[in-house]
């Protein structure tokens, strides 16, 4: 079946703490989304990639991009670049506008540059058979939840939960188009959290697939630091 990763890389990096977008920032001397691009594109010779862009950061992007041709000829064409929205439900919502025949759709952090092949290639794999793919990690923390959200950055009561029932969530997140995009049709809520929350709200139950610690996303400078150790020059 058909292939399409949608990249959404709308980033502000404000927790960064850089004036550059943390998509954009280097890594091995590329940047952070190059990585992440490369790595779909290798994953599969018939993967399309929809890259998801806030428009004043496309010609960042196009650079990108026709650097990737440069490198990888076998890739070209391959990338279309298209806006966001508002929200990262719109973005991916303008991102699954451009799947026009029945696929399996990647839906990607674009920061999160450590994704590897087999776990894409595991993901195709389950969506074809289940429907969806959601990539997940158990807990290795002990984990607390509060009674109520912090206020003003006070903690109020909390209770421990078992960690061994508590999974964290990973992109890609993994459907057939026949799920997915339909579901987009949705008034947006608050309450959608990623896809899998859309999907749920749709009436699908969703399939979790294991996951990898390795893939990590890139928010905070510590991250850029251990993709740096973890990732091939």
């Amino acid at each position: 079946m058909k292939k399409v990763a949608v990249i959404v890389a709308g980033g502000a990096g404000t927790r960064m703490g850089s004036a550059t977008p943390k998509q954009f920032l280097l890594l091995h001397d590329k940047p952070v989304l190059w990585h992440t691009l490369t790595a779909f594109l290798n994953a599969f010779d018939d993967m399309e990639v929809v890259l998801v862009l806030p428009p004043a950061h496309f010609p960042v992007g196009e650079e990108i991009i026709n650097n990737i041709y440069a490198t990888l000829p076998a890739t070209e064409g391959r990338i279309t670049i298209t806006a966001g929205g508002d929200t990262r439900y719109h973005s991916v919502q303008n991102g699954l506008a451009l799947v026009t025949e029945a696929s399996v759709v990647f839906v990607h952090d674009g920061v999160r540059c450590m994704v590897s092949a087999a776990l894409i290639q595991r993901c195709y794999q389950q969506a074809l058979e289940k429907g969806s793919a959601i990539p997940v990690v158990t807990a290795t923390d002990s984990i607390r939840l509060l009674d109520q959200a912090p206020v003003q950055g006070q903690m109020g009561a909390s209770a421990v939960a078992d960690r061994a029932k508590v999974c964290i969530v990973q992109t890609p997140q993994t459907f057939v188009s026949s799920i997915l995009l339909p579901a987009f049709t949705q008034p947006f809520s608050d309450a959608f959290t990623d896809e899998a929350t859309v999907v749920e709200a749709a009436g699908h139950a969703v399939h979790l697939v294991e996951g990898e610690y390795a893939n990590i996303k890139i928010t905070r400078p510590v991250d850029l630091l251990i993709a740096e150790k973890l990732l091939p020059a």
